[in-house]
């Protein structure tokens, strides 16, 4: 079996040439990558469900927009919570409860826990039906097909408040030729 270097916390960027209609300009956090496979959830898929309306109790604690978003495609009926802790946990201090650190300050909330245990250090949180998901081997294969962009996450990226510009800003920061991507026309054909 081939090593799979960890892309776990990075952001996997969808570019123009990727024909699938459930990653079209998607930007997804990585939450988990290895051999097995990797799990990850679209940024940028704000749906007009509100948070109150499914997870009432955590409502209070969604950045706006305070809707769930849209993971992926894959257990839709399923909800996963990503949150930030602004200056992260320091090495030695002990992480809050029901928080799970993914990269840096980003990491999973345990939506079973009270969310007054995590009220206090939550710096931002957004709420997620259902994730992306690659079998192993999965999403090397399209990385190698060029189906995404590999790029750095910042915390802010998981709370957005402008998460249908997401695609662009990711791309414009990078400091490289991948910039000049955002400028892409959302239907090349009209050029």
């Amino acid at each position: 079996m081939t090593e799979v270097s960890s892309l776990t916390g990075r952001l996997l960027v969808a570019t123009p040439a990727l024909a699938d209609p459930n990653f079209d300009r998607a930007v997804v956090l990585l939450l988990d990558h290895d051999e097995e496979g990797s799990l990850g959830v679209v940024l940028n898929r704000p749906t007009p469900v509100d948070v109150s309306d499914i997870l009432e109790a955590w409502a209070d604690l969604a950045g706006e927009p305070g809707v769930v978003f849209q993971g992926g495609p894959v257990s839709l009926d399923s909800a996963l919570g990503v949150a930030v802790i602004p200056g992260g946990v320091a090495s030695g201090e002990r992480a809050p409860l029901g928080w799970r650190r993914v990269h840096g300050a980003i990491g999973l909330v345990d939506l079973e826990a009270p969310p007054e245990l995590l009220a206090s250090a939550l710096g931002s949180l957004r709420i997620f039906a259902g994730y992306a998901g690659w079998g192993p081997g999965q999403l090397e294969d399209e990385l190698t097909e060029g189906a995404w962009y590999v790029v750095e996450s910042e915390p802010g990226d998981v709370s957005s408040p402008s998460p249908e510009h997401l695609w662009r800003e990711v791309l414009r920061r990078q400091r490289n030729e991948l910039a000049m991507v955002a400028t892409y026309p959302d239907d090349p054909s009209l050029n």
